[in-house]
């Protein structure tokens, strides 16, 4: 006989019906409390300490914010105040978190060691906190190692329901053998949640651009785009696609040996007016036509992100260690190219992003640069002091050169051969070299030519040159102290200005 289920599966844990409290600010040190009690429900106040850059626009100090404080305080207040209520109140499309891994190290910047049933508790209240936030497509993303990762994916089912669970992608974080350990580490994951499931989701989320293909570094308002010879076989083509082209540059160009340009002039002078004509080394080039992809053009996003898509460790710190030096890295800064995937895959530019363990910045940094707007915490006054505001400043300032600020693509020298990419023709050129050695058949006019025929080089686009702004807050002081002969809480007269407790929204 089959038997029927009784319940759901759930997780469970020492002190799961208690609640925490901070007990020193900045630093991860709680107390347990009973739910009821008042500094568990406490509204704290948000306070303005700067404004940094613009003040208005898509992407002002109005749209973007950084709390320095404890994130279950933050996002309680967020929801509550009416100010940041207004604003934020199911607004959240993405939520991506790179909380303490929970390693048992103690770094520089912060000590990434708790009890297991705090960390448990301490997750599951901010899962819970920053649910009225999200907008109904929203995703969240939870990046972790395999310390808790299996916790944390029970914690989203509980929170969310096993339904929206969407995938766990899997990042390459480096390359290099540990030959100390058992095992040598390589990856961390991260756990995606759609709050409308994945089969929903997915018609909402975007593809991937082809990298091999697609580009933009002529900051094209209609996107990324290829290029594509514009010449054609001679013989089935009519006189009028015989003619000169002289580029920005004031190189004169006729078509290719046997080969006609793919237009006639008038069509051409058209192309050129639309801008869809790209002129390859630096304008001296024959002229390429400009492609743009379609939706069936993108690519599915995979589960398994390599170093070389999207960067590891080592490119973090790289990219940290260029805007902070070599003597104040943080300590486990992700590249922004893994956050950039990540925010062109759930959002689109306009939307807001989310992140209450700030780090060094980057979720912001990259969110910023990608036109979003962001909202992110930082638990410690030092790291936000030390990495995210200078970080940010910078940013705004388009004085901060590393991750996405700028990208290299792979173009040729000169026309390739029909059908082949820049990136075939690099790969070509170098084993050509390699397949030449020892080899009297190649004579070296040969190997000359060809090199020549397959010459590409990188060329290198700015994307990101400043602008827009953000705000600094801090948290306010709790209103409530505690006696320390009876344990009693009770406000304190100095601070009773404050917006108290929210009222119980029940279970």
């Amino acid at each position: 006989m089959k038997r029927s289920p009784k319940g759901r599966l759930e997780l469970t844990w020492m002190g799961k019906d208690s609640a925490l409290i901070p007990v020193e600010d900045g630093k991860y040190d709680y107390a347990w409390v009973d739910p009821s009690d008042p500094r568990a429900l406490e509204v704290k106040s948000i306070e303005v300490v700067e404004q940094v850059g613009e003040i208005d626009g898509p992407t002002g100090a109005n749209e973007n914010l950084l709390i320095v404080g404890d994130s279950g305080d933050a996002l309680r207040s967020l929801g509550t105040i009416p100010e940041y209520a207004d604003k934020y109140l199911g607004q959240v499309k993405l939520v991506y978190i790179d909380p303490p891994f929970n390693t048992e190290e103690t770094f520089e910047n912060y000590a990434d060691q708790l009890e297991h049933s705090i960390w448990l508790t301490l997750m599951r209240d901010r899962i819970s906190e920053m649910g009225p936030l999200l907008t109904p497509d929203a995703s969240i993303w939870v990046h972790l190692d395999d310390g808790e990762v299996h916790r944390m994916r029970l914690l989203l089912d509980e929170a969310f329901g096993a339904d929206r669970f969407v995938t766990t992608i899997v990042w390459q974080k480096k390359t290099s053998r540990d030959n100390r350990a058992a095992f040598s580490s390589s990856q961390d994951y991260i756990l995606v949640y759609a709050l409308q499931g994945a089969q929903v989701w997915k018609h909402a989320r975007h593809r991937l651009p082809d990298m091999g293909r697609f580009a933009n570094p002529d900051h094209d308002p209609r996107g990324p785009w290829r290029s594509v010879p514009m010449s054609a076989q001679a013989g089935h083509a009519t006189q009028s696609q015989f003619y000169d082209i002289t580029t920005p540059t004031g190189v004169v160009h006729s078509p290719p040996p046997n080969r006609a340009w793919t237009y006639t002039k008038p069509r051409f002078e058209e192309l050129l007016a639309d801008d869809l004509i790209y002129w390859p080394r630096n304008g001296d080039g024959k002229p390429r036509l400009k492609k743009f992809p379609t939706e069936d053009d993108g690519l599915v996003p995979m589960t398994i992100w390599l170093t070389d898509e999207v960067g590891g460790n080592p490119d973090g710190k790289r990219e940290s260690s260029a805007l902070f030096g070599e003597d104040s890295v943080f300590d486990t800064p992700k590249p922004e190219r893994l956050l950039e995937r990540v925010v062109h895959i759930a959002t689109s530019p306009g939307d807001l992003v989310m992140d209450f363990f700030g780090g060094s910045g980057t979720t912001a940094a990259v969110a910023h640069k990608m036109g979003r707007r962001w909202l992110t915490v930082e638990l410690s006054q030092s790291n936000a002091d030390r990495f995210i505001t200078p970080r940010l400043t910078a940013v705004v300032r388009g004085e901060e050169p590393g991750g996405i600020t700028s990208t290299s693509e792979r173009v040729a020298v000169e026309e390739l051969p029909d059908g082949m990419t820049a990136q075939e023709a690099q790969k070509f050129n170098s084993l050509l070299t390699k397949a030449a050695k020892g080899m009297d058949m190649l004579d070296s006019a040969t190997l000359k030519a060809l090199r020549a025929a397959t010459k590409t080089c990188d060329e290198k686009t700015l994307l990101w040159e400043g602008g827009g702004g953000f705000t600094v807050s801090k948290m306010g002081p709790s209103m409530y102290e505690v006696d320390d002969e009876d344990g009693q809480v009770f406000l304190s007269p100095t601070r009773r200005t404050g917006l108290g407790p929210r009222p119980s929204l029940g279970s």
